[in-house]
Order: structure tokens, then sequence, then C-alpha cells
């Protein structure tokens, strides 16, 4: 009897260690079905030359853009500011419709249009419900192939942009990264603001809005993105009806190569409360593959806000001295990509007093990645970056924005499950090689605003870019 219930028993453990194993392998399953980026992106190119790039995810709601290669790096110091002054024309009528058959059109879908420019592209794109797809995509192609940009409009635009540039103006925090990009990448395309000077919103006409869309706005250079109810075949056949007779370019996108400089601006304001500050080092660019060992020692510094609380159990030295010293009031660090250069540094808001202190503590901070960073900090670092990345990426917009940036950048979405690996794949040498390579002894830019008389020296600051070891 005894055996009999032994061996009853060794079965049950037998078969329950099957069962286990079974969900063990379903769940290793859904893990993988979520890691190979499940619903995969698609990617067609048309005979022209344009991309056609969409995520189905079988939603209700989608979104659909147009990412364009082109943004203020396109410029020069005559037309600066002729991209953004073309986002704001795109809605206020084409030959099709007027500004108000526009305004009634997308009003009456329930849809959301918006555009933005930054330094390397240019984006139009429409939220929606799914069945209103095609309607959407015609508007875009609309937008972009027919607008009017007629006088009266254009005169009208433009106090609109002067007075969206006194509001940047009030904006601190846009105003010591526009000071950034000017001193690093001086006497270069990169160095222009978005916006552009004030002489040159008073000066740009038609002439000039025509001549931009006719030399950048060509197939090869723009990408059609849709995530959420989107069925890539039908998004591919829109495309070709009303986007395929837009012309080819027969030569590939020139960049102009921008140098970095180590330099620093500085305007001082004692009127003002807190002083504002940012220093970089110039990073690399997109495709490099030191990209994912920096964005992992971006993460270890990371970001702090006394609003957080947080103090001395904060995970980051950086913010938990901060917390602990009444160093600042945040800060936070930044990896700024663009094709072949990136700025690396840190933003942080202060008393006046407090500069000197955090700056050497950050400083500091830098030079320990450089050279005695930990392996459990490089794993934090790691796991925080990997949450970051799904999180960004909740929602449609936010799904359509990356792939439309990672096709105009890479020319392939990178599915999430070769960015966990590569991620995976860094090491605390890796990170200790990556700041030797791009921190230490390297000269930085420097940008501040406010009651900086306290701010370092711009030498000192230099020679504190390295430690003296014997």
């Amino acid at each position: 009897m005894a055996l009999r219930v032994l061996g009853v028993t060794q079965n049950l453990r037998t078969y329950m260690r099957g069962v286990d194993l079974i969900k063990r392998y379903k769940s290793a399953l859904t893990v993988k079905k979520t890691l190979l980026n499940i619903p995969a992106t698609q990617v067609t190119q048309l005979d022209n030359g344009l991309r056609v790039a969409s995520e189905d995810s079988g939603a209700s709601t989608a979104t659909v853009g147009l990412w364009i290669d082109a943004g203020s790096r396109s410029e020069n110091d005559r037309n600066n500011g002729v991209a953004h002054f073309l986002e704001h024309m795109a809605f206020k009528g084409t030959d099709k419709r007027s500004q108000t058959d526009l305004e009634l059109e997308v009003e009456n879908m329930g849809a959301h249009l918006n555009a933005y420019t930054s330094r390397e592209q240019t984006v139009f794109y429409a939220k929606c419900l799914s069945k209103d797809v095609p309607k959407a995509v015609e508007i875009l192609a609309d937008i972009i192939q027919n607008s009017k940009l007629g006088e009266s409009e254009i005169a009208r635009e433009r106090s609109v942009i002067l007075r969206e540039m006194q509001e940047v103006e009030s904006n601190l925090q846009e105003v010591v990264f526009d000071h950034l990009h000017a001193t690093a990448y001086q006497g270069t395309p990169l160095g222009q603001t978005i916006l552009g000077p004030t002489k040159n919103i008073q000066s740009i006409g038609k002439s000039d809005l025509t001549d931009y869309i006719q030399t950048h706005y060509k197939a090869s250079r723009i990408v059609l993105a849709g995530a959420g109810g989107v069925k890539h075949n039908e998004l591919v056949k829109l495309a070709e009806q009303s986007l395929g007779r837009l012309e080819a370019s027969l030569l590939p996108a020139e960049v102009t190569p921008c140098r970095f400089t180590g330099s620093e601006v500085r305007v001082r304001d004692d009127s003002l409360p807190l002083a504002h500050v940012a220093i970089a080092v110039e990073g690399c660019g997109w495709t490099d593959q030191d990209n994912i060992p920096l964005m992992v020692a971006n993460t270890l510094v990371g970001a702090w806000d006394r609003s957080q609380g947080g103090g001395a159990n904060n995970a980051s030295n950086l913010a938990r001295a901060s917390a602990e010293d009444n160093l600042c009031h945040s800060f936070q660090s930044f990896n700024t990509c663009y094709k072949d250069t990136g700025l690396w540094g840190i933003y942080f808001v202060c008393d006046p007093l407090q500069c000197e202190d955090m700056l050497f503590n950050v400083q500091t901070e830098w030079m320990r990645l450089c050279t005695m960073v930990t392996e459990a900090e490089v794993e934090r670092a790691k796991n925080l970056l990997k949450t970051n990345m799904l999180l960004q990426l909740d929602g449609t917009t936010p799904i359509c924005e990356d792939i439309g940036r990672q096709i105009l950048c890479y020319n392939r979405r990178i599915p999430l499950h070769e960015l966990e690996q590569r991620i995976d794949a860094v090491s605390v040498q890796n990170v200790r090689d990556v700041g030797m390579k791009y921190i230490y002894d390297r000269c930085p830019a420097v940008s501040a605003v406010g009651p900086v008389e306290n701010l370092p020296d711009y030498n000192r600051i230099r020679s504190s870019m390295y430690w003296l070891r014997v």
C-alpha cells in the first residue's frame, strides 16, 4: 500500500512538474512575442523613393504622419527660420481647401492635426479614428504638396511667429539650449536656432518658402508613418494615390559637417532668481555603435527635481548629493543625437551661490563614470533605460513618432528585442570606455543664463575634465 501511495505521489510530482514546465514555456513564449515587437513594423518603398512604415495594433484610433528629413540644419544664414515658417503656413489653406474648410474638415472628423520642426526633421501628423485614416492621409498629402502660401497669410503668420519667439525667450531652458548649440556648433547650421533670427522672419517671403519645399520636400526624404488601427497595404495604396507624384531626388541628401567647439556663452542677469546652466561634450550620431553605452551613461547620471523628494534614498549619486546638500532645484542629463554628432551633458537650475558646488559635483560624477563606475550602478541604469524606453511607447502617437524617426535615422525600425539585447550587452567596461572617449579630458561647451557670477571660469571648468592619477 505504501509503495502504491509512493508511486502515485511520484507520478503526481512528475505531472505537476510537467504542468509547471508548460506554464513556464507558455510564459516564455509570451515574453518572446512581446520582445519580437509584435505587431511587426512593416516597411514599403514606393517607386519614387518615398517610404511607408506602419505598425497595426488593431486599435480603434490611429496616428499617421509625414516625417521629412529637413529642418533648421538644412538652412543657411539668409533663410534660417524658413522650415519653422513653413510648418506654420501648412494649416493656412491649400489649392483645394481654404483655411476654414481645412479646419472644419478636421474638426468634423474629431481628429487632431499638428506639426513640429526640429533641427533635422519637420513633421506633420494627424490623430484620428481608424476609419478616417484615408481622409487624414489625403489632407496631410495636400498640405505638403499644395499649400497656397498666400501673401496675406504670410504677413499674418509673421506676427504670430514673432510673438512665439517672445514666448520662447521667457522659457529659460529653451534659451540655454539654443545658446548651447550656438556655442558648441558655432559657424555651422546646427548652431542656428529653429525659429530663426527676427530679421529673417521679417523678410521671409513666398519665394523663400517655395524654394525650400522644392529643394527639400523630395519623396526619398519623406516617410509616411502610421500606428494603431492601420492596415499597411491600405496605407501603401493611399500613399501611391496621394504622394505617388512627388518628385524623386536623384542625389542623396547632403549633410553639412558640423564642427564641435569647446567654448562657452554666459548671459549674466542678476535680476533673475535662479541660475540656469548647461554643460555638454560632443557625443555621437544616431547610427554610431557608442550611442547605446552613452545612453546608459546618461541614465546613470539621471534626473532629479526638488519637488520629487527622495533625498538620501535616491540611487543616483548626483541626485542624492543634490538633495542632501541643497545643491540645486533640479537637474536633467541629456543625450541629444543628430546624424553625425551629438551633445551629451547636463542641464541644472540652482541658487546663485550654489553654481560652483553643483558644477563640482557634476564633474566629479562624470570623472567617476570614466574611471570607477560599478557593476551594480550599470545594471540599475540598464534596467531603468529599458523601462523608460517601453514607457515612452505608450499610445499610437509616440509609436508613430518612433517609427518615423527611426526610418529616417536608420532606414529601419529597430525591434524592441534587438534594442533590449543591445542594452543588456553594455558592460561596465563599455561605459568606462565611452566615458574616456567622449568625456575624459575633453573641452566642454557651456551655456549659462541668470545670476552666474559664481560659475567657475572656463579654464577651471576645463581643468576639472580630468583627474591627475599617480
